[in-house]
């Protein structure tokens, strides 16, 4: 990938809540890591449902990755196989590789879900009295995963030791629950969500995210 063309679909706004969470992120702070150039492929809201962008992404969603006219879609794929190209990314061990391998779909199989299912109920519910009733629920649920994680990852800096696209898409997905104070239970948690997001390819990568968000605000402020 070191000479190719490569593309990543975003948004050119989206609701505060969502800023600094769209998927585009992973990809952008995995091609930060990697040292490989990219451009930013702009959608303006709504057009993710065009016939182009469905020819991309068949769900209408971003990212989806262009590289040398081929695309890619789904945040975790797109992340591995830029950790493939990568020499930092990815342990040369083959067990080790495959431990990665497990994490990262940890991350998005095992953990993601209950949290996901929390943001759902905390933005997105129509009922607000039956979404107060589950809340409970979906914090306990939460927090078992959030306790399990915890205890693999011990006091090791990142789960195969060094930093690794296992820990980059674990990351991504423990911001996710930024509204709550969950996290704060779990100081480890905390502390390794704090030290790789203090990589300065992270905060590279969330800049160059937030920039049109920023510079599209008004317009979107306008039509609301």
């Amino acid at each position: 990938m070191q000479n190719s063309a490569i593309g990543v679909t975003a948004y050119d706004w989206v609701p505060p809540f969502a800023q600094g969470q769209v998927r585009d992120l992973r990809v952008r702070w995995a091609l930060e890591e990697a040292g490989l150039a990219y451009r930013p492929i702009i959608l303006e809201q709504g057009s993710q449902r065009s016939a182009e962008n469905i020819a991309r992404q068949p769900f209408g969603q971003v990212p989806a990755m262009e590289i040398d006219g081929q695309t890619m879609f789904e945040s975790g794929a797109i992340v591995w196989r830029i950790a493939e190209a990568s020499d930092g990314l990815l342990p040369s061990d083959r067990h080790r590789r495959d431990l990665a391998l497990s994490w990262v779909f940890a991350s998005l199989n095992t953990v993601e879900p209950p949290i996901a299912a929390l943001v759902d109920l905390d933005f997105f519910a129509r009922d607000a009295d039956a979404a107060a009733k589950l809340r409970a629920g979906a914090i306990e649920s939460v927090s078992k995963r959030l306790g399990q994680l915890q205890a693999a990852l011990g006091d090791r800096d990142g789960l195969l030791g060094d930093f690794s696209v296992a820990d980059l898409m674990m990351t991504a997905v423990l911001r996710i629950p930024r509204h709550t104070d969950i996290l704060q239970n779990f100081p480890a948690l905390d502390a390794y969500v704090a030290r790789h997001t203090a990589r300065p390819a992270f905060r590279k990568a969330l800049a160059d995210q937030l920039a049109p968000f920023r510079d599209n605000a008004a317009r979107y402020e306008r039509a609301a």
